[in-house]
């Protein structure tokens, strides 16, 4: 249907966990799903630690939690209901109780399934919107937990922490693993150099990191090059920027799957050519 906003556009999606939400909402508008899921979403492989954590929490010897996603917070309600179901009710009280912290909308809306709300909502959904939120805040003498986004010690934040005075305890209940093989993300990396497809919308950092380490990084680069490049919020578009691409677009203020289709299908529109049959990668 050529009157739809992408009708004719050809779009990669390296989203793993909510895929077919995402290449749903863009074929809605009309456009060709190139789908290369990058990376999966995997439980710690050691629930020990995470456990001990848990029972740390529920000790009571947490004063503030930070929230970086609501994947974070939703794993350790998994690790918890697998391992140990009587800690959950516990969790919950204290999750209740401690200050809760958030980096963006994600972690918040994690909270309101269990009828919580964050007491500090960072401006910017980024480490130093963090960081900025907490600057107004005393800190000395906190002990401050910090839910880690993957396995990235995110040394930024907890230096800074530390330098307020705060004792912090940190806790990865999930990390990131591969999931399209090599070979399949270089078949699309040289669609994208030869100027086949339209643009790429990342969702989270490790896909960019994936993307450049299976590369070579001369290629990515090349692909990106030639391709529309769309990032669901700024925490992506900067991991883009430290490798020297830039995300045109963005949505301006609610870092979501929606957001990031209407921004796509407001900013390329319909071309001219006729729309390629759909061939998924």
């Amino acid at each position: 249907m050529p009157d739809l906003p992408l009708a004719g556009r050809t779009i990669a999606v390296p989203e793993t966990r909510e895929l077919d939400v995402f290449a749903t909402l863009l074929e809605r508008r009309g456009a060709t799903v190139l789908r290369c899921p990058l990376v999966a979403i995997v439980d710690a492989p050691d629930a020990e630690p995470v456990l001990g954590w848990i029972r740390r929490f529920n000790s009571g010897a947490i004063d503030d939690l930070i929230l970086l996603t609501g994947e974070g917070l939703r794993r350790l309600l998994g690790c918890i209901d697998r391992n140990d179901p009587a800690l959950r009710d516990e969790f919950v009280a204290r999750l209740a109780a401690v200050r809760k912290i958030t980096r963006g909308p994600k972690p918040a809306r994690a909270l309101r399934e269990l009828g919580l709300q964050p007491d500090i909502a960072a401006d910017v959904p980024t480490t130093e919107g963090v960081i900025a939120s907490l600057d107004r805040e005393t800190l000395a003498g906190r002990r401050i937990a910090v839910q880690l986004y993957g396995e990235e010690p995110n040394d930024r934040l907890i230096r800074y922490l530390e330098s307020r005075g705060a004792t912090v305890a940190t806790v990865a209940p999930y990390r990131y693993a591969d999931e399209a093989d090599d070979e399949r993300v270089r078949e699309l990396l040289k669609r994208m150099a030869d100027g086949k497809v339209d643009a790429i919308a990342f969702t989270s950092t490790p896909q960019v990191t994936r993307l450049f380490a299976v590369g070579p990084e001369t290629l990515a680069a090349a692909a990106l090059a030639k391709t529309t490049v769309a990032a669901v919020g700024p925490v992506v578009a900067d991991a883009l920027a430290q490798r020297g691409i830039a995300a045109t677009l963005m949505p301006a203020d609610s870092f979501f799957l929606k957001p990031l289709t209407t921004v796509l299908a407001d900013a390329l529109g319909p071309p001219s050519s006729v729309p390629p049959s759909k061939n998924d990668l």
